[in-house]
């Protein structure tokens, strides 16, 4: 399934951003922002700042502010990746198609490059022109769907306690929801907070967020198994190879599959009260399930 038409709008216009919000390579100390940029812009689809904008236009909003919170995302995301590859974690050598960021610039850089993302995503949040309640409330947002409750770095850990393990539905659940879908649904909720939508708006985008972004991560899984390197963009088959604990480990492809359409169809149900405003929202949904066709 190919992306949307006004996907590569939006795309272009986040990198922009992106590129405006991050230091020049040239700025002392220049290796520690090349790495940063070099993971950044290393070719990824931009999907989190775009839910984040799309969400924004729902509510007929001056989208410039969603940027900042939608910029953010994709900082605190490309950290997660340059330390998820790292040897003590995952040990890829390969991203977006492109040697990762220790094998490019070495392990401490690497590490130094991530801690320099998921600080400069809070500095980009202040530099928002949101009022400034609105701000406070998306930093609470992004940084509990970055940290340890129901967030990025406990599903991290539970991922990497689950490996050679035998884990059941609920603990496999808990570790997708954190692990991926946590920032997703910040992204949604963000874009509704930059917006000034009210509250019961933001909680419906925010399920929506976290639906949608389980079944992405489901999709994965999936793809892990039945693509191959060069169309992932990342080294195939890794989870088997580590044991990880994934869909189609517990429950087999078939079931795998059947989940994740459910899970796209419960979140999609959540924008109904939109109608057309939302057919962005639902085109985005329909891809990070239907994305291997």
């Amino acid at each position: 399934m190919k992306l949307p038409a006004f996907f590569e709008e939006d795309r272009i216009a986040v990198d922009a951003h992106l590129d405006r919000l991050m230091p020049a390579e040239t700025l002392q100390p220049p290796s520690i922002h090349q790495a940063m940029r070099y993971s950044v812009f290393a070719g990824g689809k931009r999907i989190r700042p775009i839910l984040c904008l799309e969400t924004a236009r729902i509510f007929d909003a001056d989208v410039l502010p969603a940027f900042y919170p939608g910029c953010a995302i994709e900082f605190i995301h490309t950290y997660s990746l340059i330390h998820d590859d790292l040897p003590a974690l995952d040990n890829d050598d390969l991203r977006r198609g492109k040697p990762t960021c220790h094998k490019k610039f070495g392990e401490a850089t690497a590490i130094l490059a991530g801690d320099a993302l998921l600080t400069l995503a809070f500095e980009t949040i202040a530099a928002s022109p949101a009022p400034a309640d609105r701000r406070v409330a998306i930093i609470t947002e992004i940084s509990t769907a970055a940290g340890t409750i129901h967030g990025m770095v406990g599903g991290q850990v539970a991922d990497l306690e689950a490996e050679g393990r035998r884990v059941g539905p609920e603990t496999l659940e808990y570790i997708h929801r954190s692990k991926t879908a946590a920032l997703i649904r910040a992204s949604l909720a963000s874009g509704a907070l930059s917006a000034g939508a009210p509250p019961d708006d933001v909680a419906r985008l925010r399920r929506f967020g976290e639906t949608i972004g389980w079944a992405f991560q489901v999709t994965d899984d999936i793809l892990d198994v039945e693509e191959s390197s060069a169309a992932l963009g990342k080294t195939a088959g890794k989870d088997i190879a580590q044991q990880k604990a994934t869909y189609p480990a517990v429950f087999g492809l078939p079931r795998s599959h059947e989940i994740a359409n459910e899970l796209a169809n419960k979140a999609i149900a959540e924008l109904q009260p939109y109608g057309e405003r939302a057919e962005c929202l639902r085109a985005i949904a329909e891809f990070l399930v239907l994305r291997r066709t």
